[in-house]
């Protein structure tokens, strides 16, 4: 076989920290450590949009999801004339497999085609989106093949039996038995993809991309890995240290159910959870390689693992996505490929979601010949190349009342709240944790000035002119919502899709 074959791991929500190779050490994460020590990590991996389906977007197309998809909070759909990753590969002799979640809008009903952008075999685990959305009696057949697997072994409706919903922190333990948890699921199913691939297509690469609903929301392992992690274990969610204000804060907080009445107590319970969501998935992930393996299709075969984007886990009183700090934004990113001997390399480049189609193509030997927003990270891999792919990095998210923007480089990060035009400024090597606002320090207005202007200079060269006033400058938002306007829009919460 001349081409190699495509492995594309996903998590959901995943923290770029939370594995024990990027040394973390209150996790367990033993299959993901051994693909690092066979690859390369890239630490500063980052989401240009933490949020699901715009960060997914810029996976399957290398573009920023306002090029892409024409919107930049978690809905939209990709564009006509988008090159997509599975298309793509299919055209140059590739089979295309992909198992979990999606996320590809819109959401197929009864009777309508599924949106796959080149898939040939799917098997949908949408976390009850599609169910809650044309059928929520569950009684439709066909609309998430999850939920019909669960049905078909004497499972159905047990899901989420707990009564948690998609984006509600308070931990439970799941009800169902392991081998049929929803990441289980996602892995024998693509499993079962290289095993049929193996027989029916032996002399043709494939791209299987295996997308994990987990570690999202509902945090809820199932027995034993419930109680895998002792919460007084876990370290205390992180702190500002500083006493100016931070606007994520405000609007979260005022929007959400209650996170700042969880005890300390409970946070460490829910992140204990979430730690155990990880290493379940980990298992899992070590089944397919495993499969992979003996299959004798390991070493001929590209593996890629990274997220959507990561999840706050109670730091600043925050959970789950869609702010600029470090647990959002940043996500895991692990890469080994045939002929790249990087051997557990520890690349530092601020490698972005929307690097990865033009990267595995590169890898491929099929390097795109079309215009992407993306960089090729293969040189890096391969060591022909010492030069860093980019010198800052870009992410943003606009779904009121949560609007911002984050440039950052190695040293300095720089935050632009467009909701209320609150800005913030952190030295990352003297402030990992971004706990100290120093958007007021006399010290580091030069450093300050430099990244507005890289923002302002990008939004026109990347033609996003919503941020900019009409004389260039970042614009000043007159969005104000009155306490009195914010509320839950459930007993869930806000719901992220």
């Amino acid at each position: 076989m001349s081409k190699p074959n495509i492995l594309f791991l996903c998590a959901d929500q995943m923290r770029g920290d939370a594995l024990h190779c990027a040394g973390n050490t209150c996790i367990h994460t033993p299959h993901l450590d051994r693909l690092a020590a066979r690859g390369a990590r890239f630490p500063n991996a980052f989401s240009v949009d933490p949020v699901c389906v715009p960060a997914r977007a810029s996976m399957i197309t290398g573009n920023y999801p306002h090029r892409c998809t024409g919107v930049k909070a978690n809905g939209g759909t990709v564009k006509p004339g988008q090159v997509v990753m599975p298309e793509y590969f299919r055209s140059h002799g590739y089979r295309t497999y992909a198992a979990g979640k999606l996320h590809f809008l819109p959401y197929a009903g009864p009777g309508t085609p599924r949106t796959t952008h080149g898939y040939e075999q799917v098997s949908l685990a949408e976390s009850g989106r599609i169910i809650s959305r044309y059928d929520p009696s569950g009684r439709t057949p066909g609309l998430e093949d999850y939920h019909d697997y669960l049905n078909s072994v004497g499972w159905g409706g047990y899901s989420r039996a707990h009564g948690i919903g998609n984006n509600d922190i308070h931990p439970a333990a799941s009800p169902l038995p392991q081998e049929h948890c929803v990441d289980a699921y996602v892995a024998s199913r693509a499993i079962d993809y290289l095993n049929e691939h193996q027989q029916q297509h032996p002399e043709e690469p494939f791209l299987l991309f295996a997308s994990f609903p987990k570690p999202h929301a509902p945090y809820d392992p199932p027995l034993p890995f419930a109680s895998l992690y002792d919460p007084r274990s876990i370290p205390a969610p992180l702190e500002k240290t500083d006493s100016l204000p931070h606007a994520p804060g405000k609007f979260i907080e005022q929007i959400t159910h209650g996170w700042s009445k969880f005890s300390p107590e409970m946070h460490r319970v829910a992140k204990a959870y979430y730690y155990a969501l990880v290493t379940f998935q980990d298992l899992q992930i070590g089944r397919i390689i495993t499969a992979l393996s003996e299959l004798g299709q390991l070493d001929n075969t590209i593996i890629l693992y990274t997220a959507d984007h990561g999840d706050m886990t109670g730091d600043f009183g925050f959970w789950g996505k869609g702010c600029f700090y470090r647990g959002s934004v940043n996500v895991p990113l692990l890469i080994s490929a045939p002929g790249i001997t990087a051997n557990g390399t520890v690349l530092d480049d601020l490698a972005g979601t929307h690097d990865l189609f033009p990267t595995l193509a590169a890898l491929a030997g099929l390097p795109l010949s079309h215009k992407v927003d993306g960089s090729d990270l293969s040189a890096r891999l391969n060591g022909s190349c010492r030069k860093q792919i980019r010198p800052y990095a870009i992410s943003y998210y606009n779904s009121s009342p949560q609007q911002g923007y984050m440039v950052a480089n190695q040293d300095i990060k720089y935050i632009y709240n467009e909701c209320n035009c609150i800005e913030e400024l952190y030295d990352l090597k003297r402030d990992p944790g971004e706990q100290n606002n120093l958007i007021a320090d006399p010290e580091y207005q030069p450093a300050y000035q430099n990244l507005r202007g890289i923002l302002q200079q990008w939004a026109v060269d990347n033609e996003d002119l919503e941020i900019l006033d009409h004389d260039g400058g970042l614009r000043v938002s007159t969005l104000d919502i009155p306490g009195e306007h914010t509320f839950m829009a459930s007993s869930m919460g806000w719901r992220h899709y």
